[in-house]
């Protein structure tokens, strides 16, 4: 869920704000970055201290995708109060915060009382009641946080002029439809801008042999409205 709301969100235009901790927040990151994304990742730390050391690899794909941000000074080591003080960032950047799963007294339940505080939209991601690690997004959904399984869930919620934004792309997305040939359009619509498709998968569907796939995809690339992921995986691009 992590992957895919990092995902979808950022297939949308909208810019993915988290720490840069393992799970979550790097898988988060990661389905940012798979959708061409730009993430932007906060630190409880000084900025030349990448912590934990293990998403060193996801430190510098944001940074040279996105942006790292913290308001610690340079050789800050990490102290556990200071991702504290760093979830108030993480609740007061973003137009809202998705809690999708934690410890009982996790920070993620800090951070979602802060966004309140701060009047912006919280959502919880809701699991399985009898795991512990549920207990942080539905006690949020119980207190009257919005309930989300996909990224319309949480869109619907934004401000009118972001939704009207978001809106306005998905109408040139179906006119850049409309313009395209018999062969592009069928192949336009076997894509999504949520979900990328293998190749294989396409040509399948298609009925056509793999070159002839890659001819056509390759078209519509060069139209600048499907973009390739890595592992020869396609998706459509929000105008």
């Amino acid at each position: 869920m992590a992957h895919r709301l990092g995902r979808d969100l950022a297939a949308r235009g909208l810019v993915i704000v988290i720490g840069m901790a393992c799970g979550f927040d790097a898988i988060g990151h990661q389905g940012a970055m798979d959708a061409d994304g730009r993430p932007i990742g906060l630190l409880g730390a000084g900025m030349d201290a990448c912590y934990p050391k293990e998403n060193k690899k996801v430190y510098e794909k944001v940074l040279e995708r996105g942006a790292i941000i913290s308001e610690f000074p340079l050789c800050t080591p990490s102290a556990p109060e200071d991702f504290l003080m760093r979830n108030r960032i993480v609740a007061g950047m973003p137009l809202g915060v998705v809690v999708v799963e934690g410890a009982q007294y996790s920070g993620w339940l800090i951070t979602a009382r802060l966004a309140l505080e701060f009047g912006r939209e919280v959502f919880g991601v809701p699991g399985n009641a009898t795991q512990p690690v549920s207990f942080p997004p539905n006690q949020l959904i119980k207190q009257g946080a919005k309930l989300a399984t996909c990224a319309e869930d949480v869109i619907e919620e934004l401000p009118t002029p972001i939704c009207a934004a978001l809106l306005q792309a998905e109408q040139r997305n179906l006119l850049a439809a409309a313009a395209l040939n018999g062969s592009e359009k069928k192949f336009y619509e076997l894509l999504s801008a949520e979900e990328p498709v293998h190749i294989d998968e396409i040509a399948e569907r298609s009925g056509l042999n793999s070159s002839e796939v890659l001819a056509t995809l390759l078209d519509l690339e060069m139209k600048g409205i499907i973009r390739q992921l890595p592992g020869k995986q396609f998706s459509k691009v929000l105008l």
